[in-house]
């Protein structure tokens, strides 16, 4: 006769009377280890990533309010904020979801990276930002090719030049071994008027990458569905 085991939330069940609550990511981790990865939902998927709920946060909903995030902003768009806006999931949390989520974006799109060759493709990158109600400051990292490597939300908040440090920028460039780079950051008043301060980040930016080596190839300022280049 084959030998097999009960899985772990049977026995829980069995040591509590049968009473009690089940976490839901211990049925999907049976489930993952009895019949394999792909009899997941998308939903159950995300439960066994994030790990464990808190006392006061259904397990199940937390997973499906951050597959609602992954939905409505596109796991290609997605930021550290957007799954840290999930209730329940905390910086800890958040932290191994996203490095997850962006180890499938790293390995398992570049193929399909798209060429940002004029203001109108970089547009459409920095697309996530251009309907957020503060103001958030991003960059496009490119190879040599112009082919995108990864997006970087800079900053949240005001925008002003004297915060928005060329060490935050470049630091992530360097990482991603980026050939040049591409700003942008939105208007939330709605806007597309180039500020002295839209032009002194402008200015700064492209002093600081001259230095490194790493070409500012533009600055694209977004709001709604339209956008300019500050550069």
């Amino acid at each position: 006769m084959p030998s097999w085991e009960l899985p772990d939330s049977v026995i829980f069940l069995a040591e509590n009377g049968g009473k009690g609550f089940i976490m839901n990511n211990q049925l999907s981790r049976d489930k993952l280890s009895n019949r394999g990865a792909s009899t997941l939902s998308d939903v159950e998927l995300l439960q066994v990533i994030i790990g464990s709920g808190g006392k006061d946060n259904d397990f199940k909903q937390i997973a499906k309010n951050l597959y609602a995030v992954i939905e409505k902003v596109g796991i290609e768009n997605l930021t550290i904020y957007d799954v840290k806006s999930v209730k329940g999931i905390g910086d800890a949390k958040a932290s191994v979801v996203f490095a997850t989520l962006e180890f499938y974006r790293r390995k398992f799109t570049k193929q399909t990276a798209p060429i940002i060759d004029s203001p109108d493709r970089a547009a459409e990158q920095f697309s996530y930002i251009s309907e957020k109600r503060k103001e958030y400051f991003a960059m496009l990292t490119l190879d040599g090719a112009r082919r995108l490597i990864d997006k970087h939300t800079i900053s949240i908040g005001t925008m002003m030049a004297s915060l928005v440090h060329p060490r935050e920028v470049f630091s992530a460039a360097i990482e991603d071994c980026a050939a040049s780079i591409i700003i942008g950051h939105n208007h939330p008043s709605g806007t597309l008027d180039i500020s002295e301060q839209d032009r002194e980040v402008t200015k700064r930016i492209r002093s600081a990458g001259e230095l490194l080596g790493i070409r500012l190839d533009d600055h694209i300022i977004v709001t709604g569905d339209s956008f300019i280049s500050a550069y």
